[in-house]
C-alpha cells in the first residue's frame, strides 16, 4: 500500500507539471505541441538520470525510484497525448508535422534517456 502512495504522489506532481508546461508551451496558433514534446524529452532525460543513479548508487531505495521514476516521470511524460496529437496531424493532412514530431520524439527521447544515464557517471 505504501508503494502505491509513492507512485500516486509522484504521478500527481508529474501530471500537474506536465499540464503547466503544456499551457506554457503548446501553441494553439500553429498547432505544434511543443509542451508535450518538451515534457516527454525532459521526462526521458529525468528517468535516465534517476534509473542510472539508482543502478550506480545504493542511495536511492525502491520507494525513491517508485516516487521519482514510476510516479513523477510516468505522470510528467505522456504517450496518450503524443498519440492524440499525431492523430490530429494526420486528420488535418499535415503529414510533414506528423513525421517530424513522431521521429523527433522517438529519436530525441531515446537519446535523452541515454544522455541521462551517461551524465550520472559524473555525479
Amino acid at each position: 500500500m505504501k508503494q502505491l502512495l509513492f507512485v500516486f504522489i509522484g504521478g500527481g506532481f508529474g501530471s500537474v507539471l506536465r499540464y503547466l508546461v503544456g499551457k506554457w508551451l503548446n501553441n494553439s496558433e500553429t498547432g505544434i505541441p511543443y509542451g508535450t514534446f518538451v515534457a516527454n524529452i525532459l521526462g526521458s532525460l529525468c528517468i535516465g538520470i534517476i534509473l542510472g543513479y539508482a543502478a550506480k548508487s545504493e542511495t536511492l531505495t525502491q520507494n525513491h525510484t517508485l516516487l521519482l521514476a514510476t510516479g513523477f516521470c510516468g505522470g510528467f511524460t505522456t504517450f496518450s497525448t503524443f498519440a492524440y496529437e499525431n492523430h490530429l496531424f494526420l486528420k488535418s493532412g499535415d503529414f510533414t508535422s506528423f513525421a517530424f514530431y513522431t521521429i523527433a520524439s522517438f529519436v530525441i527521447g531515446f537519446l535523452a534517456v541515454f544522455a541521462g544515464m551517461y551524465l550520472v557517471k559524473f555525479i
